[in-house]
């Protein structure tokens, strides 16, 4: 027994999908649908009402409905009640569910019934009205089948026992007379569809990732809603079926009760996203009534993607150098393509040094490429782990790359080395640098002699101090007359900044004092050589004079204004004091960047030609001040060419769009500042707008605006007052800032056309 039991459980299942399945293939039709409703038999209780039209005096109720052989719906005639009029009745009914009615009925009667009394089985409308189909006048015991069907569907079945004369006579009730009924099938026809339902964040189209819930469910006059299914991409995904009252009786499921199902009903489906590619699904929910009518929501886009964004790609620090002397870092990089996948949402990041540790921040911003005003808390190096967040949510800190953050604000410490003055002058002017973040990066050492003013560089070259941090200079001792003289060494760091000092680490100015020789006293004086013989006295050493001049672009002289990007060429002449000029010597040239500048100073040697003159090419930068210097040798004098300025204009570039439009229309501008060798000003970069005055042939203002960090410009403008044709020249230029190591300059010039209304 228990096998067959476990196999037609089996069935039963099969029966139940199978039956569901076809339901919701044909959920969108709109014709009427039928279900059956089972009472008082196959363990089915009554769903019914039962009255008496005497009120309660003449007639009695008797229902036993336990699924066994003895199961009955009974009305009885009160013992004792003398007689009952004509017309007078007991009834059972059963009522459709609103929008329903009863298209079938099938069952078991059998009754008892004396003088004038009937039982009769068939149909009221809500008028009162009753149209029977079975009638029974006299005593039948044993339980027999009827069967009936009823077009067009009624709202209700009614089984009456009734004495069954006019209103004017009566039934005598001395004997027990009674009706009864079993095993009722009643057929339903239902053609109210039901609605569908769904709910949920899910449907605001945002990303979704992991598990998404969506809250769903039904409504239904007639039947009640009994099943619900969520179908992502036409693809069940979850699915309820709800708390119905039902009995499963030859192979198919009945209603315990007329109205099976809940009216309306609702339940949470969970979706795995993690189960459907990145990237955009449909999503659908269609609910079901007992009668097997189906209706689905409309069609929902919902938007999937469990896969974090891969590492930004280009990640650069701005400025383009390795140690920063300002606190203020911008990084930009760029985003990985997502395909169909959610857009990057933002940067996630975390900045780590010594002692330090921000943890995992978050900067939002949709398609965000760029992360400015980044500080770190002291002097040193740091690291900055960057990695991508989508607008799922999906982020993968092991997908980060890391840049480093490099940071000295802090000059380096020089002084000159204490030497034995015991030992007279030393070979080398050698001065200790020390500098424990960016490290020693260059510097120079000089001298002038007491009551000159101009100081004399001397060729100084930075040789690795043994240790970390540490670095030494050294200068060969120039050819001193006898005299005093002061020295200067110049430091600067791999960061630029720089620390002079004349000073020795204990502390003392660094000074020689070169004296002449006196004869030695007692020695005695040698004869007098022969005139033809005598030593010719030692000849001072000549006079020399230095010429230099700057050329390039359209230009030269001491000043020269160049453009943005352009070389420069430096030339001049070594001459002696009658103007011969003077082959092989070396000359050195010294390039001081303009304030604001992140490149070092810069120094290079030059060697004369045969009659004393030089060329070198001065490579695109900055703004520089040039000084030229000969150290002089034994024949002749040191000579200095100082002050050489060298200007360069600031590049910038401007776009417009339109180049077409009409009075009262905006032209968007934008263009970019170049800042090779410098760092853009931490509120931006100043840029006028200006245009072309035809009467006067002068560049007059049109708005100012700021940059950003990247020396990036947008603005827009809007033309008012032009009446018939216009063609407007614009340019942006860069104007003149403290700490800008360059000039103004300008991008090229470019027509916009204005058509006036």
């Amino acid at each position: 027994m228990s096998g067959t039991r476990g196999g037609r459980g089996r069935l039963l299942a099969m029966a139940v999908g199978l039956a569901i399945g076809l339901a919701l293939l044909a959920a969108g039709e709109a014709r009427a649908r039928q279900y059956a409703v089972t009472q008082c038999g196959w363990g089915a209780g009554a769903d019914a009402d039962w009255w008496d039209s005497t009120g309660g005096a003449k007639f009695s109720p008797d229902a036993f409905c336990a699924g066994v052989d003895g199961d009955h719906m009974k009305s009885f005639t009160r013992d004792g009640q003398g007689t009952v009029t004509g017309t007078r009745y007991a009834r059972w009914r059963w009522v459709a569910p609103p929008g329903t009615g009863i298209v079938h009925v099938g069952g078991t009667w059998w009754h008892a019934l004396h003088d004038g009394l009937e039982q009769r089985i068939g149909f009221g409308d809500a008028g009162g009205g009753f149209d029977a189909f079975a009638i029974a006048t006299s005593t039948d015991v044993t339980p027999r089948g009827f069967d009936k069907a009823i077009s067009p569907p009624q709202p209700a079945l009614e089984d009456r026992l009734l004495c069954a004369r006019a209103e004017s006579k009566w039934c005598s009730l001395d004997a027990t007379s009674w009706s009864s009924l079993r095993a009722l099938t009643i057929t339903i026809e239902d053609d109210t569809q039901p609605a569908a339902l769904m709910s949920g964040d899910v449907l605001s189209g945002d990303w979704r990732r992991g598990g998404v819930d969506v809250v769903v469910g039904g409504n239904d006059g007639g039947s009640g809603v009994r099943y619900g299914e969520t179908r992502v991409d036409g693809a069940r995904v979850a699915a309820t079926e709800y708390n119905c009252a039902k009995v499963y009786v030859d192979g198919e499921w009945r209603g315990t009760r007329m109205r099976p199902c809940p009216p309306a009903d609702s339940a949470t489906h969970s979706i795995v996203s993690n189960n459907f590619s990145d990237g955009p699904h449909t999503l659908v929910h269609c609910a079901e009534d007992f009668a097997g009518n189906g209706a689905c929501t409309e069609t929902y886009t919902v938007r999937f993607d469990n896969s974090p964004p891969a590492h930004p790609h280009s990640a650069v620090v701005a400025g383009d150098v390795d140690w920063h002397r300002v606190d203020d870092f911008d990084v930009s990089w760029g985003n990985p393509d997502q395909g169909p996948a959610s857009p990057i949402a933002g940067a996630a990041w975390r900045l780590q040094g010594p002692g330090f540790d921000t943890g995992a921040q978050f900067a939002a911003g949709r398609g965000r490429m760029v992360l400015t005003d980044l500080s770190v808390p002291t002097a040193g190096s740091y690291s900055l782990q960057l990695w991508l967040r989508d607008e799922a949510g999906n982020e993968s800190p092991s997908a980060a790359v890391t840049l480093p953050l490099r940071f000295d604000d802090v000059p380096p410490g020089v002084a000159f080395a204490v030497e034995d003055e015991s030992k007279g002058i030393p070979a080398q002017i050698r001065a200790d640098v020390a500098d424990p973040h960016s490290g020693p990066a260059g510097g120079t050492i000089s001298y002038r002699r007491l009551g000159v003013e101009a100081w004399t560089e001397l060729p100084t070259k930075l040789q690795d101090g043994g240790a970390a941090g540490q670095a030494r200079l050294l200068a060969p001792t120039p050819e001193l007359v006898p005299g005093s003289y002061v020295f200067r060494v110049e430091a600067f760091d791999g960061a630029g900044n720089r620390k002079s000092t004349t000073l020795r680490s204990d502390g003392t100015e660094m000074a020689i004092r070169k004296v002449a020789l006196p004869p030695v006293a007692g020695q005695q004086a040698l004869p007098a050589p022969a005139p033809a013989s005598k030593p010719a006295p030692a000849r001072p050493r000549e006079k020399t004079r230095l010429f230099a001049r700057l050329r390039g672009g359209h230009g030269r002289g001491d000043a020269l204004t160049i453009p943005f990007g352009a070389p420069a060429l430096l030339s001049g002449r070594l001459t002696r004091a009658d103007g011969a000029g003077l082959a092989g010597r070396q000359l050195r040239v010294i390039a001081r960047p303009s304030r604001g500048a992140l490149t070092p100073v810069d120094s290079a040697t030059v060697t004369t030609g045969d009659r004393g003159g030089f060329e070198l090419r001065i490579s695109p930068g900055p703004s520089r001040r040039l000084a030229v210097n000969f150290s002089g040798d034994r024949s002749f004098e040191p000579a200095t060419r100082p002050s050489l300025e060298l200007r360069v204009r600031s590049g910038v570039s401007l776009r417009a769009a339109p180049l077409a439009l009409r009075t009262g229309q905006v032209v968007h501008l934008s263009g970019r500042v170049s800042s090779r060798g410098a760092p853009v000003p931490r509120r931006g970069k100043l840029v006028a707008i200006q245009y072309l005055e035809a009467a006067t042939g002068r560049w007059r203002p049109v708005l100012v605006t700021r940059s950003d960090h990247f020396g990036r410009f947008h603005a827009r403008y809007r033309f008012r007052y032009i009446s018939g044709s216009a063609s407007i020249e614009l340019r942006a230029t860069v104007l003149a800032e403290e700490r800008w190591p360059y000039a103004p300059g300008s991008s090229r010039p470019l027509t916009v056309r204005v058509e006036g209304r």
